[in-house]
């Protein structure tokens, strides 16, 4: 598998390039330094140990997590490592390092989470956190050609279909073989989820906080000198357009202390600049 175009452009298109990023390249290696460890005292103590396991959920909570970076075997490691290679670093550079390490624990859980609710068993391997990585890499850039041995290439949005389907009818067809399909699936249905729903979770947040202060401060500063704020700088109230803004400022902190702790936990001092904003408004 391989790109005929790789890199990551700022302007959002795909250019050619060979960077790894941060996360990347620790994940990458955590899982190689895990699967040494494993390669070490053996295939069934790191999984007793590391894998998820319905029936130790409460004893081995961790195994949520830890599944992620165990595998069963060299290829097994290197298909999913491979794929995160060629998938992982053009997310990571678009969204930020934080959000795709984010990400990538979030589609791993979403897949154990859908094997524990479908096929209660034992499960290892990045496999779930790495479909849900290809299917994001397929969601930004679905008309990428993605070269099969390095031949056939074929853009990633059909890519992604086909490893969809296959994964649905593994998993409800009765195709073990060993082969976590729920995992797999489960990872696609997180990450797609996630995406669609906005994960920009802080984002959201400010946005919603911000809009509420506004409605919030103009019980206290009508709207046509709100505007006016914003237009030209203050309103006829005495203040210098610095005065004005700071005085808005202490009103959304004041706001947020009532909102976070009721208006008896206002001071003397907040309770007078609230006073005194209301006044000069309706003097003004």
């Amino acid at each position: 598998m391989s790109f005929a175009e790789r890199g990551y452009g700022g302007s959002g298109g795909f250019g050619f390039g060979y960077a790894l990023t941060p996360v990347v390249k620790r994940l990458l290696i955590a899982n190689a330094a895990v699967f040494l460890v494993t390669f070490t005292i053996g295939t069934d103590t790191a999984v007793d140990w590391l894998a998820f396991q319905p029936g130790r959920l409460l004893s081995r909570p961790w195994g949520v997590f830890t599944y992620m970076f165990v595998h069963g075997g060299f290829m097994h490691l290197f298909l999913n490592m491979l794929a995160l290679f060629f998938f992982g670093p053009a997310l990571e550079v678009r969204w930020g390092s934080r959000e795709f390490f984010k990400y990538y624990v979030i589609a791993g859980l979403g897949g154990v989470a859908m094997s524990f609710l479908f096929a209660p068993q034992a499960v290892i391997g990045a496999s779930a956190a790495v479909y849900g990585v290809m299917l994001a890499f397929a969601m930004n850039w679905p008309n990428t050609p993605i070269y099969i041995w390095g031949i056939f290439p074929v853009q990633a949005k059909w890519l992604l279909g086909f490893l969809f389907v296959a994964s649905v009818l593994s998993a409800f067809g009765g195709s073990g073989g060993g082969v976590a399909h729920f995992a797999h699936l489960g990872g696609l249905l997180t990450g797609f989820l996630y995406l669609k729903m906005d994960w920009r979770v802080p984002e959201a947040l400010e946005q919603v906080k911000t809009s509420t202060r506004r409605a919030r401060r103009l019980a206290i500063v009508p709207r046509k000198d709100e505007d006016q704020v914003e237009r030209r700088g203050s309103v006829k109230t005495g203040w210098s357009q610095a005065e004005e803004r700071k005085m808005l400022d202490q009103v959304d902190r004041v706001l947020d202390k009532i909102s976070d702790r009721g208006i008896a936990s206002l001071t003397e001092q907040e309770k007078r600049l609230l006073d005194e904003v209301s006044r000069r408004r309706r003097t003004n």
